[in-house]
């Protein structure tokens, strides 16, 4: 990290875990653990968990976000919610192009990019997710894919939104399984992620842009992770559904 140039960021990511019930519990829980962080510290939750998470965030330092948002305002979409409901429920962060929305939900690079416009014209800060399969990466594509999918969901995003843009680098192959990128290699996906960002925008815009790693940190490598000069935090997995392990990884980022 190198916080004289941009924030670091501990996000962590619940995917389809906990009830608003648990949801209150967790966070209170976690609260006097990440209270004196040197980092911003933000939970994206269910839909159904965001009330609750709001309100037992109400005078802390953690920040609530969604894990998904569609592109249109409003419409026959059945199941999705809108930059404008996210906002209107007092979320301020959300997390977009997941791994697994790609996998399982036919999420592509186009609509990735529609989504963080979305999330963006609102007011929201997206995180906006990357990587490569294994596949991709022993056959030698990690940069070209990297720089091709960062490039796409950036289009059309001004260098005055990026601002309000954190991307993570997600190698798929390290995403619930256990495997974690090698400190190098994650410095080395958040560099191809920054270099594409300079392609576009300059160093200097690059240089700004809060780039995270996303595969399987947790209290055990956050140290040696964030040490990395391209690594500006995490977007946390499993490791966000335990408060100690989650106030761990925080504290790491907080040095």
């Amino acid at each position: 990290m190198d916080k004289k140039l941009r924030k670091a960021v501990i996000a962590g990511n619940w995917k389809m875990n906990k009830t608003p019930a648990e949801t209150t519990a967790l966070i209170n829980e976690m609260k006097p653990l990440v209270k004196d962080a040197d980092c911003d510290v933000v939970l994206c939750v269910p839909y159904v968990d965001i009330a609750a998470a709001v309100e037992a965030a109400k005078d802390s330092n953690i920040k609530i976000g969604a894990e998904n948002v569609h592109f249109k305002a409003s419409g026959a979409y059945t199941g999705e919610i809108s930059a404008e409901m996210l906002v209107a429920s007092g979320v301020e962060y959300v997390v977009v192009g997941h791994s697994e929305r790609r996998q399982y939900f036919g999420e592509t690079d186009q609509t990735v990019n529609l989504r963080t416009l979305a999330a963006v014209n609102a007011g929201l800060t997206a995180i906006v997710c990357v990587g490569e399969t294994l596949e991709q990466r022993e056959l030698g594509y990690t940069e070209t894919l990297l720089k091709y999918q960062t490039k796409m969901a950036l289009t059309n995003v001004t260098a005055d939104q990026l601002k309000n843009i954190i991307v993570a680098y997600e190698p798929v192959w390290a995403i619930g399984t256990g495997v974690t990128a090698t400190a190098d290699q994650a410095d080395e996906g958040n560099g191809f992620v920054r270099a594409a960002i300079a392609e576009v925008y300059g160093e200097d815009v690059a240089n700004s842009v809060t780039v995270q790693y996303g595969g399987s940190m947790n209290a055990k490598n956050a140290d040696e992770l964030v040490a990395k000069v391209n690594v500006d935090g995490g977007l946390i997995g499993g490791a966000s559904l335990k408060a100690e392990d989650f106030s761990i990884i925080v504290k790491a980022a907080s040095k």
